[in-house]
């Protein structure tokens, strides 16, 4: 039998992992044990948190059809005896995506690196650079509606595909572009030159100066962005200042 620590008995480890009761709870602690002893088998598993196998195995076929974990035989050891090997279980990219990466900490790590050895134009730089793939990869879409409020609308689908759950809406004389998510929020909470350049690559794509209203990273519910009804006619929308007011 497979050992799931060294630091516990084993009496202690059930009852750290055993969940507290629902079949959401339960599968979250199956998909937790498998991504801490992988591969593993369905009776390790139903040993660790004190569950019966039957129990076990139906969450992992949930998981197995969901595409969260996969499966392998364990090899063999010693005489070849009867019946197939044990099945083994493992989370896939898509099972580990269910737990808290470190990506925004080391985001974080290394934008502060940045600015300490290249200075706060650097990150700005970094910032620009992140933006314009998305500018040139919807830009088209985008700028071809021909007023604000259309492309708003074209805007907002746009960044939904890039995980910001973005909706537009009319509010009076013009539009807000709201996104209810943020992937980047801890990082721009202190790096807002992530935000300011967003606001201005918005800015370029509607054909507008725009106003951001309210910011996650802030600590807002939502990124709300104002956007004007009609576009004016001497103001270059690049010169868009972070604050959503336009430059002289």
């Amino acid at each position: 039998m497979k050992k799931l620590g060294t630091s516990e008995q084993p009496e202690a480890a059930r009852q750290r992992a055993l969940p507290p009761g629902g079949d959401g709870h339960t599968r979250e602690s199956v998909a937790r044990t498998v991504l801490e002893h992988g591969p593993i088998s369905a009776a390790e598993v139903a040993e660790a948190l004190g569950l019966s196998p039957a129990a076990v195995r139906r969450h992992l076929d949930t998981m197995l059809a969901a595409g969260q974990v996969s499966t392998r035989f364990a090899p063999r050891r010693g005489p070849r005896g009867r019946g197939r090997p044990a099945k083994l279980y493992l989370l896939t990219e898509s099972g580990r995506a269910r737990f808290e990466h470190a990506y925004d900490d080391l985001a974080v790590a290394a934008l502060r690196f940045l600015a300490e050895s290249g200075g706060e134009q650097a990150v700005r730089s970094f910032a620009e650079r992140r933006v314009a793939d998305l500018v040139s990869r919807h830009r088209a879409v985008v700028t071809a509606r021909p007023d604000p409020a259309g492309r708003a609308e074209a805007l907002a689908a746009a960044l939904s595909t890039q995980g910001y759950a973005a909706s537009a809406r009319q509010v009076g004389a013009g539009a807000q572009l709201c996104q209810h998510h943020c992937p980047v929020a801890h990082v721009a909470a202190e790096f807002p030159q992530l935000c300011e350049v967003e606001t201005e690559a918005f800015a370029d794509l509607l054909g507008t100066h725009v106003q951001r209203l309210a910011t996650i990273a802030r600590g807002d519910a939502v990124c709300t962005t104002h956007v004007p009804s009609e576009v004016p006619t001497t103001t270059d929308p690049t010169t868009t200042k972070p604050d959503g007011g336009v430059s002289a």
